[in-house]
């Protein structure tokens, strides 16, 4: 069974749940927790629901300290760049102690946070940041598209016993869906095909996820049957799913909203290229942000970011071009 709900209940639902089934997750941050009122505190009590300081090098110590003493913190961070005030502890601690330690150690913490708030929030509030994550051993990267994705997603990062960074588009905050009833949890490292196709492969992430949807039914009009394909995680990467749909189109779109050189779609890119080169029949094509900062002007603002025109326009592209090599 499954009932109907917007992306970010889907993500509360999630964390009320595993709050109720294990006693060692708590949850911090800066505006959460207020008031006695608040619906969390009232059911899990303060202890469990905890105001932080307004300081994230403070905010993030205290998740990962907690971490290492048994219990699963989940931070909530609500902007992915407020987390680089204290990268240092998210890119070179949390992930390092349990490699470093023989995997004595371990470090159940999610770093929760908004990204890609491209609707005027400009250049410090509508990032991807996401690149500078997913390369590092240890840490975890999930991208969420879906409001069921959503709830699986956070479920399985706060049952993981290693640092994960959990993402969630502000754009895609009420977006509705199907969301399954009971203890549903996403794996890691398991792509999904949202629609498949035997004409191109489509791979997007995030709000690029729709975006890329609404092109494939739009090619469909022109007799062009996309496939489209959500990676959910990062890292780690099911690139086998990508791979295997390449060998059945022998096309490939990347579609990414971070800026094309600080990009997933440039890694994702690279091990195809790889391990399924010999698939292609035209070169690859990444739709990607501009290498730039978001810009405020929303004429801008749209002529940077990727768009179901220009993921039309790269599909057809590799449709005309002849096989790689020739």
């Amino acid at each position: 069974m499954s009932e109907q709900m917007i992306y970010a209940e889907a993500m509360g639902a999630a964390l009320v749940e595993e709050m109720e089934r294990d006693p060692n997750v708590i949850l911090l941050g800066q505006n959460l927790g207020m008031t006695d009122r608040d619906p969390l505190v009232q059911k899990f009590g303060k202890n469990r629901v905890r105001l932080t300081p307004i300081s994230e090098t403070a905010e993030l110590g205290i998740a990962i300290g907690a971490a290492l003493s048994g219990l699963r913190s989940v931070v909530e961070l609500y902007i992915s760049e407020f987390m680089l005030v204290a990268f240092g502890q998210v890119l070179n601690e949390a992930l390092r102690f349990r490699y470093m330690s023989g995997g004595q150690v371990k470090v159940p913490v999610v770093f929760k946070a908004g990204y890609g708030f491209a609707a005027g929030w400009a250049g410090q509030h509508a990032n991807c940041l996401y690149h500078t994550m997913m390369g590092i051993p240890g840490l975890k990267v999930a991208l969420p598209s879906t409001p069921s994705d959503a709830k699986g997603l956070l479920k399985a990062a706060i049952r993981d016993d290693n640092p994960v960074v959990f993402l969630y588009h502000f754009l895609l905050m009420l977006d509705k869906g199907d969301v399954p009833d009971g203890d549903y949890v996403v794996p890691f490292g398991v792509a999904e095909v949202k629609r498949p196709g035997k004409d191109l492969t489509i791979v997007a992430t995030g709000w690029m996820v729709p975006k890329s949807l609404a092109a494939a039914a739009q090619l469909e009009k022109e007799g062009i049957d996309a496939e489209v394909i959500d990676p959910r995680t990062l890292a780690p990467l099911d690139i086998e799913t990508i791979a295997n749909s390449v060998r059945k189109t022998g096309r490939l779109v990347l579609v990414d909203q971070a800026p094309r050189h600080s990009s997933a779609a440039a890694v994702i890119a690279g091990e195809i290229a790889e391990v399924a080169f010999q698939y292609l029949k035209a070169p690859v094509r990444m739709v990607t942000a501009l290498d730039t900062s978001i810009p405020y002007s929303a004429p801008m603002e749209k002529f940077v970011l990727p768009d179901d025109t220009k993921i039309i326009a790269a599909a057809r592209s590799v449709l005309s071009k002849q096989a790689v090599g020739v």
